[in-house]
C-alpha cells in the first residue's frame, strides 16, 4: 500500500508514462519472478489501439502500455489479469476541467498505482498463481494535436467510438487494454480506475464501486474486500443502461449523460469484455483523499491481494 501511495503522490512533472514504465522495469530488475514488457506508441499504432492513442495525442509525453507477468502457478493455469488506468495527469484535454483542485488529477493513475502495489506484494510473497498486469499509461493534455469533441476513432476491437467529451478518457485507454488482454486467455480480468466523479457522488470515499459481468467473480471480490477492510459495493450493469451510449455516427459514444454515470462508464467497458469473466472497480472516491488528509490511500491493494491469495494453489 505504501508503494502505491508513493506512486500516487509523486508529482506529475516526474510521474509521466515513461517514468511509470521505468518503475515497472525496476520491479522486474529487483524481482526475478517479474517479467516486464513495454509497448510504445508505434507498437500500439500497429495493433490498432487508436482509442488509447487518442488520449495521448495532445501531450508531449508518449503513451505506454506496460505489461508485467508473474508465473508462480502451473504452466497450464490461466492467468488472473489486472488492468490499471494510468492517466498520469488529466487536464480533461480540450474538454478542460476547472482549475480548482486540478492538481489532484495527478491521482488519475490510481488504478495503475494499485496494480503496481499488488504486483509488488505478489513478487515478494511468491504465491502459486499466474498473474498478468497491464497498465494503460497516458497524459491527457490540450494542444493543437489533441483529440477534439466530435472526433471518431476505431478501437483495437474494431468498434468505432465518437468522442463527445475528451475528459471521459479513462474508458478510452482501458477499452484497448481490455481488448489486448484477450491474448493471455485469462481466468478473469479485473480493471481498476479512478473513472467517474459520479462514483464519488454515489458512494463517497468509503466504498469502491464494483460492476461485473460475472456474479461469482463479483461476490469473491466483495468478500475479499470485507476480509481486508477494503470494501466495495456492487452496482447494476443492466442492458437498459446501454442505450445511453447510442451514437448517430459511430458504434458508440464515450459518454452517457449525467444519469448513472458510473454505470454507463462500465457499460462502455463491458462492450470490450465479452470474452472473459470481468469486473470493474471504480476507485474515484477511494484512491485518494482531499483536504487536510490529502494524499493517496493505497486502495484497493488489500482487496486485490486478498482475492489473488484466495485463488493461489497450495
Amino acid at each position: 500500500m505504501n508503494f502505491t501511495r508513493d506512486l500516487g503522490n509523486t508529482p506529475p512533472n516526474i510521474c509521466h508514462p515513461t517514468w511509470l514504465a521505468e518503475q515497472a522495469e525496476k520491479l522486474a530488475k529487483d524481482n526475478d519472478v517479474i517479467k516486464t514488457d513495454v509497448l510504445d506508441e508505434k507498437q500500439m499504432q500497429k495493433l490498432g489501439m487508436h482509442s488509447l492513442l487518442s488520449v495521448s495525442a495532445g501531450s508531449a509525453q508518449p503513451a505506454k502500455l506496460i505489461v508485467m507477468e508473474y508465473r508462480g502457478g502451473k504452466a497450464k493455469d490461466k492467468p488472473y489479469v489486472l488492468v490499471g488506468k494510468g492517466i498520469t495527469f488529466d487536464t480533461g484535454g480540450i474538454s478542460l476541467k476547472p482549475g480548482e483542485g486540478m492538481d489532484e488529477m495527478k491521482y488519475d493513475m490510481g488504478g495503475a498505482a494499485a496494480v503496481f502495489g499488488a504486483m509488488k506484494t505478489i513478487a515478494e510473497t511468491k504465491p502459486k498463481i499466474n498473474v498478468v498486469a497491464v497498465i494503460a499509461a497516458a497524459e491527457n493534455m490540450p494542444s493543437g494535436t489533441a483529440t477534439r469533441p466530435g472526433d471518431i476513432v476505431t478501437s483495437m476491437s474494431g468498434q468505432t467510438i465518437e468522442i463527445l467529451n475528451t475528459d471521459a478518457e479513462g474508458r478510452l485507454v482501458l477499452c484497448d487494454a481490455l481488448t489486448y488482454v484477450k491474448k493471455f486467455d485469462p481466468e478473469v480480468v479485473v480493471d481498476m480506475a479512478t473513472l467517474t466523479g459520479a462514483c464519488i457522488i454515489a458512494l463517497g470515499s468509503h466504498a469502491t464501486g464494483l460492476l461485473s459481468n460475472n456474479d461469482t467473480l463479483a461476490n469473491e471480490l466483495l468478500a475479499a474486500g470485507e476480509r481486508a477492510g477494503d470494501r466495495a459495493w456492487r452496482l447494476p450493469l443492466w442492458d437498459e443502461y446501454q442505450s445511453q451510449l447510442d451514437s448517430n455516427f459511430a458504434d458508440m459514444q464515450n459518454i452517457g449523460g449525467r444519469p448513472a454515470g458510473t454505470i454507463t462508464a462500465a457499460c462502455f467497458l463491458s462492450r470490450f469484455t465479452k470474452d472473459y469473466p470481468w469486473a470493474h472497480l471504480d476507485i474515484a472516491g477511494t484512491a485518494w483523499l482531499s483536504g487536510k488528509a490529502k494524499g493517496s490511500t493505497g486502495r484497493p491493494v488489500p482487496m486485490l491481494v486478498d482475492y489473488l491469495m484466495s485463488h493461489a494453489g497450495k
